[in-house]
């Protein structure tokens, strides 16, 4: 009986999908803001093959082809020390991306987890879990990270920490939120009822309802990862040069500024260009899954 009432649900499942892939669709910002993220990963990944001179990304001097404007040879123009900043970009890219991947990676599951259990058994667990992000959303988000951040060495690894430090919180608190209106709900006291596990309650009944939620959420907050990780660069609490990083691009290039604009505007026209993409593709996720209120 099982099976055939899974076989039942298989049309309407498939049906719900085509209207969701045809809302999303027929969103042009979200249609772009897709275009935008598998551009910025695909360059990511190929960036070696892609970019003109790879050797640039360390610490390459050649003090004859400094402050060069964008030309034929150097589509970005060229730095303080005469490296490639289309080169130094998209390498810098690769790291942005690969920052937000690690923190969100560690983050999310955190989050989503603490949310899940202070959701669903209430009373103290509810209340150690839940005070303990109220203090930690009660900080200013920058100023938690640049402290973390400056007690530990500068470099990839501290801001990954750094911001995974603080950004569980807003999943925690997500989660928490959509996992108190579920457990109240007939089917889940059906569950209990018939002596579900606490496990696949959580995990088989509640977590497919807030899957939709954190798909926005972590679209959304992917391009406010990179915008923070590249403002800690920015203000030397980062990454650390010769390694390529649009935020420290932003800052080495804004002592030159407006003689040599491209070594500073460009680069930050890149964090724009990342940044944009995952906003307008999580606008369209949310379009697409009718969710509210996610932040």
């Amino acid at each position: 009986m099982a099976h055939l009432s899974e076989l039942a649900a298989e049309p309407q499942r498939l049906s719900n999908a085509y209207q969701n892939w045809y809302r999303f669709s027929r969103n042009p910002s979200a249609v772009i803001g897709t275009a935008i993220v598998i551009i910025c990963i695909l360059t990511a990944i190929f960036a070696p093959l892609i970019t003109p001179y790879p050797e640039h990304v360390g610490a390459v001097v050649n003090f004859r082809e400094r402050h060069l404007p964008p030309s034929a040879d150097y589509w970005f123009g060229t730095d303080n020390v005469g490296r490639d900043i289309f080169t130094r970009v998209v390498f810098g890219m690769r790291i942005s991306l690969l920052l937000a991947l690690v923190v969100l990676a560690t983050a999310v599951p955190v989050g989503t987890v603490l949310g899940l259990l202070a959701g669903y058994y209430g009373g103290w667990v509810e209340i150690v879990i839940m005070r303990f992000t109220d203090i930690a959303l009660a900080i200013p988000g920058l100023v938690m990270v640049m402290a973390v951040a400056a007690v530990l060495s500068p470099d990839l690894l501290t801001s990954m920490i750094a911001i995974a430090a603080l950004w569980w919180t807003w999943h925690a608190r997500l989660i928490y939120s959509i996992t108190r209106q579920t457990r109240v709900q007939d089917y889940i006291e059906a569950a209990e009822t018939l002596g579900a596990s606490k496990f696949h309650i959580l995990f088989r009944e509640i977590l497919p309802n807030c899957v939709s939620a954190l798909a926005v959420k972590t679209s959304l907050d992917a391009g406010f990862v990179i915008l923070i990780g590249s403002t800690l660069s920015f203000l030397g609490l980062g990454i650390q040069p010769p390694t390529p990083d649009l935020g420290t691009m932003v800052a080495s290039g804004a002592a030159f500024l407006p003689s040599y604009w491209w070594e500073s505007v460009l680069p930050g026209c890149a964090i724009l260009f990342v940044s944009l993409g995952f906003n307008l593709l999580g606008d369209g996720l949310r379009d697409m899954f009718d969710v509210e209120d996610v932040r």
